[in-house]
């Protein structure tokens, strides 16, 4: 048996050799650090499959508001004639004069409704943005631009879906309005008719587009859109308006919202546009809609995700600044 000689010379060669098998292979670090390389460039291949999933999404919710749209659309562009319902001769509640002018237009409720409700939106999530630091995990960097998106999305998917149901519902019912007989162009004794018997059709000498607007009556579309703005409004303002200095301040805006938007149905009835249970409806429809879409489509109520929350000292509970003292 030999004994250890550590200096022994025969293991050099063969450490020599293979030294030098190693650096004809490129060594070992340099097949890792290959391979390494490959990985990444094989990685940089792929796409951003989360940033392209959220941008389908985003397409999604765009497909959503135009299919809500639909049955708004198809009433206004007039692709679908009301329903035409007949009358009982004698009914006093179709007898009425049209008014020239109407308290609220057409014009003034949609600007009002859209420029009051969203304006407010926009300067409130902008200032949460601005002095709240509120945080985004959305795929669009501008945390400005991702907030108006969640809420005035969620603001106008609430409008598509109200108009589109009141639209629905007038030319499903075809109800007459008040000025019926004057649209028409024709009154009672012209007609010579039975009071008490039923008239279903008559031949009216009048525009063919004031007949059908004549046909229009339920439910109130002033009503529903008014009362869906104003009380969404005021349910924005319950959740995002916190300051304590007035406690009476919120529900005073509160309570303006709504009687604005009462005022607004109720001038349907003096305007002989509406009958008063058109506007009831209506009020009852834009109501639930606003709640619907407020407590259960946007975020304003909803409690704070970790993708979207303020980091203000303001907004930290009691425990948490006990926590960071500590």
């Amino acid at each position: 048996m030999q004994k250890y000689n550590p200096n022994n010379t025969d293991t050099l060669p063969r450490d020599a050799e293979l030294q030098h098998r190693l650096t004809d292979n490129g060594g070992v670090g340099d097949s890792v650090k290959e391979n390494g390389s490959r990985k990444k460039d094989s990685g940089a291949e792929i796409p951003d499959t989360p940033c392209t999933k959220r941008k389908m999404l985003v397409g999604l919710d765009l497909l959503c508001l135009v299919v809500a749209s639909i049955p708004f659309l198809a009433c206004e562009l007039k692709a679908v004639t009301p329903y035409k319902r007949g009358f009982f001769c004698g009914d006093p509640s179709i007898a009425y004069p049209r008014l020239e002018r109407e308290a609220i237009s057409d014009t003034v409720l949609i600007m009002g409704g859209l420029l009051i409700t969203g304006l407010a939106i926009a300067l409130g999530e902008c200032y949460r943005v601005r002095f709240l630091r509120v945080r985004s995990r959305a795929f669009v960097r501008n945390l400005y631009v991702s907030s108006l998106y969640k809420e005035l999305g969620s603001f106008l998917f609430g409008c598509f879906i109200g108009q589109s149901l009141t639209n629905m519902a007038k030319l499903s019912v075809g109800r007459l309005r008040p000025h019926f007989l004057f649209a028409c162009n024709v009154t009672y004794s012209s007609l010579n008719c039975t009071p008490g018997t039923y008239i279903p059709e008559v031949t009216c000498r009048a525009n063919p587009h004031d007949l059908d607007e004549a046909r229009k009556s339920f439910f109130s579309g002033h009503a529903s859109f008014a009362m869906y703005t104003m009380l969404y409004l005021a349910f924005y303002l319950q959740a995002r308006l916190s300051w304590r200095g007035a406690r009476l301040l919120r529900p005073l805006l509160q309570f303006l919202l709504v009687l604005v938007a009462m005022y607004t149905g109720l001038s349907r009835i003096s305007d002989y546009q509406h009958h008063p249970t058109d506007v009831l409806t209506g009020f009852l429809q834009g109501g639930l809609t606003a709640y619907w879409v407020a407590f259960y489509i946007s975020s304003m109520f909803k409690n704070p995700r970790p993708e979207l929350f303020a980091t203000s000292p303001s907004m930290e509970s009691p425990l948490s600044s006990q926590q960071t003292v500590c």
